[in-house]
């Protein structure tokens, strides 16, 4: 019988809990501000699928695979080569003067 009573004060604690609760005030518009959160449409950008697939791994392997180029010019291209294809452009297109003196000019 010590169960039924310990029952008996604890709905009666509930009881007495629920006559303690009490009006809650709330904005007119509350409703109307929560339904326009939760329905509104998420503005979205147009163009962002365009760089979705520009992984950051994606951009890791382009960044080593541009400093590789680079590094590989940098050491097969030597300042003789360079000078030769500049001389050879130049006297192509005859915007090369000789240095040798000349009587006749």
């Amino acid at each position: 019988m010590e169960t039924n009573k310990n029952i008996q004060d604890k709905v009666n604690t509930t009881f007495d809990a629920l006559d303690s609760i009490q009006e809650v005030n709330v904005s007119p518009f509350f409703k109307d501000k929560t339904m326009r959160v939760l329905f509104s449409e998420k503005k979205t950008d147009k163009y962002a699928w365009l760089w979705a697939w520009f992984t950051p791994k994606l951009q890791f392997a382009t960044l080593v695979c541009i400093i590789l180029i680079n590094v590989y010019t940098f050491f097969k291209m030597n300042k003789n080569d360079y000078e030769e294809n500049v001389t050879a452009f130049a006297e192509t297109y005859g915007l090369k003067t000789d240095n040798q003196i000349s009587m006749f000019n």
